[in-house]
C-alpha cells in the first residue's frame, strides 16, 4: 500500500481499527463492540466494505472477541508464528487487513472452525439496511 493510502486511511479509522488492521493489533478481549452482538445482518471488512461473516454463522466461544464458525467467501490465511505461538492469520483479500486468526476448536455441528476476529477490523449492516448500503445481494440468506 502507498504510503498515502495509510495516510487516508488513519484519517478514515479509528485509532484502534488503524492499529489492528493495518498493525496486526489485537484490542481487548470482552470490550470491542461485537463479541456479544446479536443482531441479524453482516460483518464487512472496515477498510473495504468486502463482505467476511453473516450472524448466522455467528456463535459465543466464550474468548471475548466475535466468532464465526465460517466466512462469506474466501479470505487469506496466513501462518503467524509470533508472541511464541504457531497460528493461522486470518486477512482480508481485498484490504489485506489483519482481521484476526481461525483456530479448531469451534462447535463440531457448525464445522469445527473458529473464527476469531477483532471488532475494530469489522463494520456491522443490519439486515434492515443491507439494501441501502449495496448489499441486497445478502438478503437470501436472513429468508426463512
Amino acid at each position: 500500500m502507498k504510503k498515502t493510502d495509510k495516510t487516508l486511511l488513519k484519517q478514515k479509522l479509528t485509532a484502534i481499527q488503524y492499529h489492528v488492521t493495518q498493525e496486526n493489533g489485537t484490542e481487548p478481549p470482552f470490550a470491542n463492540p461485537y463479541w456479544d452482538h446479536k443482531e441479524d445482518g453482516l460483518y464487512v471488512d472496515v477498510v473495504s466494505g468486502e463482505p467476511l461473516f453473516s450472524s448466522l454463522d455467528k456463535f459465543d466461544s466464550g474468548c471475548g472477541w466475535p466468532s464465526f464458525a465460517k466466512p462469506l467467501q474466501a479470505i487469506e490465511e496466513k501462518k503467524d508464528r509470533t508472541h511464541g505461538m504457531v497460528r493461522t492469520e486470518v486477512r482480508s483479500k481485498q484490504a489485506d487487513s489483519h482481521l484476526g486468526h481461525v483456530f479448531d476448536d469451534g462447535p463440531e455441528t457448525l464445522g469445527g472452525l473458529r473464527y476469531c476476529i477483532n471488532s475494530a477490523a469489522l463494520r456491522f449492516i443490519p439486515v434492515k439496511d443491507l439494501e441501502k448500503e449495496g448489499y441486497a445481494d445478502y438478503l437470501k440468506l436472513f429468508e426463512s
